[in-house]
Order: C-alpha cells, then sequence, then structure tokens
C-alpha cells in the first residue's frame, strides 16, 4: 500500500495515489506498506532513489543500514510492534531523506507512525518537510519506548513483591511459580528487543548529527537532534538496568523454588529417618521364630505397639531440639 503525504493549510494531508504514473510532486512523505514493484517504481521514479527490498532491510551491517547514495541519505531502524501484547516483535523499517522529501519503507505497523500521522493531520508547521516528518517520527518511537519500559518497570516491580512478599503460603505453589517464571521471561524477551530498537535509533541519530553540518536543518531541530541523542542514551541504559533486575528477579525465583524443593525433601527425609525405627521393630517381631520371650506375654502387642510410638517419637523431638525441622 502506497500513501502520500501533502500540505494542506495547517496539516498534512493523506492522498490514497490511484494512479501511480501521477503521484503528486509535492509530496512531503511517501509511505510505503508491504509495497508492490509497481508502487516501488512509482516512487523511484519520483522520488531518484533506490527503493531496498525487504531482504535489504534485515541486513545487520552498519554500511547496509546507514548510508548515503545518489544524495539521498538511508536509514534502517529496528522497530517495536504489537508490544502490548503476548507476542511483541521487532520489524525493519527503512526512512529515506531524498531533497526535502521522506519515504518509509516497512512492512509492519509500528504504532509510532499512526500516531505521527494524526498528529500532522490535526496540526503541522508552515512550510513542513521531509525532514520534520522524520523528527516527528524518530521523536514518536522514542517516546513509546520510554512508555513500554516504564510499564516493564511497574511490572517488573510487581512481579519481584509476588516473589518477596506473597499473600499466601509459599507451600504448594507450583502453578503461580510457572506464571511468575513465564512473566519474567516474557519481559526479559520485551526489554531485550526495547533496547535493541533504542540502539538502532541511536545510530540513525548520530548518523544525521554527522551529515547535519553540510545539510540547511533549522536551529531548533539541531537541538532537537540533540535532545534525541540524550534521551536515547539515557533509555538505553535504563533498558540495561531493566535487564540486570530482571535476571536478579529470575535468580530469586530460581532459589525461591529450590528452597522449596529442598523443603520437600527435607521433610521426605525426616519421615524416612522417624518412620525407621518403628519398622524395625515391627520387621523383628514379624519373623517366624519359635523361641522368641515377648511372644508369650499377655501384653506382648501393647508392648511392642508402644516401643515402636516411642521409637518414632524420638527421632521427631531430636529434630526439633536440633532446629532441622
Amino acid at each position: 500500500m502506497l500513501s502520500v503525504f501533502v500540505p494542506a493549510e495547517s496539516s498534512l494531508k493523506k492522498v490514497m495515489a490511484d494512479d501511480l504514473a501521477a503521484l503528486p510532486e509535492g509530496a512531503v512523505w511517501i509511505d510505503l506498506v508491504n509495497p508492490t514493484a509497481a508502487e516501488d517504481r512509482a516512487v523511484e521514479r519520483l522520488c531518484g532513489i533506490a527503493v531496498p527490498t525487504r531482504e535489504d532491510m534485515q541486513e545487520i551491517e552498519i554500511s547496509s543500514r546507514l548510508y548515503i547514495e545518489n544524495g539521498a541519505r538511508y536509514m534502517t531502524a529496528t522497530l517495536m510492534c504489537q508490544s502490548d501484547t503476548d507476542m511483541p516483535r521487532t520489524t525493519a523499517v527503512t526512512f529515506i531523506l531524498a531533497g526535502h522529501r521522506l519515504v518509509t519503507v516497512r512492512y509492519d505497523t509500528p504504532k509510532p507512525f499512526a500516531l505521527v500521522e494524526n498528529k500532522l493531520a490535526r496540526a503541522c508547521p508552515a512550510g513542513v518537510t521531509g525532514e520534520m516528518v522524520l523528527m516527528e517520527l524518530l521523536d514518536a518511537v522514542i517516546d513509546r519506548c520510554a512508555d513500554i519500559l516504564e510499564r516493564i518497570g511497574v511490572d517488573v516491580d510487581t512481579v519481584s513483591h509476588d516473589i518477596f512478599e506473597p499473600e499466601s503460603e509459599r507451600h504448594g505453589q507450583a502453578k503461580r511459580y510457572s506464571q511468575i517464571l513465564i512473566a519474567i521471561g516474557r519481559k526479559g524477551d520485551l526489554t531485550s528487543k526495547v533496547r535493541e530498537s533504542m540502539v538502532s535509533i541511536g545510530r540513525i541519530v548520530t548518523f544525521l548529527s554527522a551529515i547535519v553540518e553540510g545539510v540547511k536543518w533549522s536551529k531548533d531541530m539541531r537541538e532537537q537532534l540533540k535532545t534525541m541523542q540524550r534521551d536515547v542514551a539515557s533509555l538505553t541504559d535504563h533498558a540495561s538496568y531493566l535487564a540486570g533486575k530482571i535476571t536478579f528477579v529470575l535468580d530469586a525465583m530460581l532459589g525461591v523454588v529450590n528452597l522449596e524443593q529442598n523443603n520437600i525433601i527435607k521433610l521426605f527425609s525426616v519421615m524416612a529417618v522417624v518412620l525407621m525405627p518403628p519398622t524395625l521393630i515391627a520387621s523383628i517381631y514379624g519373623m517366624n521364630f519359635k523361641i522368641m520371650p515377648e511372644l508369650e506375654w499377655v501384653h506382648g502387642y501393647s508392648y511392642a505397639l508402644v516401643t515402636m510410638l516411642a521409637a518414632a517419637i524420638v527421632p521427631y523431638l531430636v529434630f526439633k531440639w536440633k532446629k532441622w525441622l
């Protein structure tokens, strides 16, 4: 799908390109979503650029993600998608600045694109350019990552509270522990994806800062770039902090699970020791020998039962005295 955005008074109007041979010259932002070959060729004719393929966008080398070709600046970032669901994912998005026109190529629907589209449809600065739209998109991506990290921090604190201050007894909580481990794994995966996204955005901001000297950008946009650099650095550090905290919470959870398992094994060991003397006595009096003095006793049966009971109580009391239970 190809969407074209052209300035209209104090807003940016979205125009659906029905005729690919007649794309508006005044377009400042062209958004390609799952583009067809015909749409790629139409944008290439209008902007004088080469639209990268999906395979090109998935390259991880810096030279394949940030480069200048025929005066156009190509920047590929990894953005978050479906971060509010249990199956978050990342997608590669390419930003191309050709002249004062921005071309974006993507194969998914990151939320910042819809936010920026709605924002610019309501109001946008006079004389809007592709550089301004790019700055809005990068700013929205950074804000979105910040919101995700804030939510992860709250969720990790909740999980930590459930581990260290449970509302119920720890025993018999296998299902609950399984849910906590799943939650920790999901938060760790989401944090790593956000950090990957922030690293890629940081590279783009650094790339823009390096080439901005040769481009006539306004003072406000230059200051915005510096602010973005600081925000990206702080968010990247915060993501690293959350990753370390998630690792600590995971280790604590595994420690709690091991502790409960040890308590269960200890209980079985104590029961085995407590029942061993009565079992020995019962085995002795269960032997089929004719000459056994106690077999002729009137109270022999009661004597055996009392002996077995005493043999079970004594080890239990010793364990309690030693504080092994």
